[in-house]
C-alpha cells in the first residue's frame, strides 16, 4: 500500500513539474549584449549617437524576472551573460532611431521589432515603439509566436529598467495576464 501511495505521490508530483515547465513564462528580463549593438555611420549626433533614422541591430540574453533589478549588469565587459546558468534565451532587436535617437532623454526614441527566442524554442515576436524613459511601460503589440505563446495574439509591456555599465539596455517584459486570445474572434 505505501508504495502504491508513494508511485502515485511521484507521478502527480511529474506531472505537476511537467504542467509548470509547459507554461508560457509572462515576466522576464532583457539584458542587451553592448558588443552586439551595431549602427550605421551617419546619421549621428554630435555626441556620435545615432541620430534619425539611423538603423540598427542588437542582441542580449533573456533572463528571469527581478535578475536584473537595481539595474544589475546582465552582461559582462566581453559579451558574455553575467548569469550563465539563468538564460532563457536570446533577444534580437533590429529597428531605427526615431526623435532624438540616441541623445533622447524622454519619449520615443526607437521604432523596433523585437525577437525573443527561448531555450525551449519557443519565440515571441513584437514591433512598435520604444521609450527612453526608465520605469515607465510602453504597451507592444505581439506580432507573432510559436510554442507555448502560439495562442497569444495580444501585447506585452516593456519597461526600461536603465543602462548597464557597458551602455546596454536592461528592460523587463509582461504579459498581462488573459492576454492569450485577447484579440481572437
Amino acid at each position: 500500500m505505501l508504495t502504491k501511495l508513494l508511485l502515485a505521490t511521484a507521478l502527480v508530483s511529474v506531472a505537476a513539474c511537467d504542467a509548470y515547465a509547459d507554461e508560457a513564462l509572462t515576466r522576464f528580463d532583457v539584458a542587451e549584449d553592448h558588443t552586439r549593438f551595431a549602427f550605421a555611420d551617419k546619421p549621428v549626433h554630435e555626441s556620435g549617437m545615432p541620430a534619425h533614422g539611423n538603423p540598427f541591430v542588437t542582441q542580449g540574453y533573456i533572463y528571469p524576472a527581478g535578475t536584473l533589478t537595481g539595474n544589475i549588469d546582465g552582461v559582462l565587459e566581453d559579451g558574455s551573460p553575467a548569469f550563465p546558468d539563468k538564460v532563457l534565451g536570446t533577444w534580437t532587436c533590429d529597428g531605427w532611431f526615431v526623435g532624438e535617437g540616441g541623445d533622447a532623454k524622454t519619449g520615443v526614441w526607437l521604432v523596433s521589432r523585437q525577437i525573443m527566442h527561448f531555450n525551449d524554442g519557443d519565440v515571441i515576436i513584437t514591433q512598435g515603439t520604444e521609450l527612453a524613459d526608465t520605469g515607465i511601460a510602453n504597451t507592444r503589440p505581439i506580432t507573432g509566436a510559436t510554442g507555448d505563446y502560439a495562442e497569444y495574439d495580444g501585447v506585452m509591456f516593456q519597461t526600461l529598467i536603465g543602462f548597464t555599465s557597458h551602455i546596454g539596455v536592461n528592460a523587463t517584459f509582461e504579459i498581462p495576464e488573459g492576454e492569450e486570445h485577447a484579440y481572437a474572434n
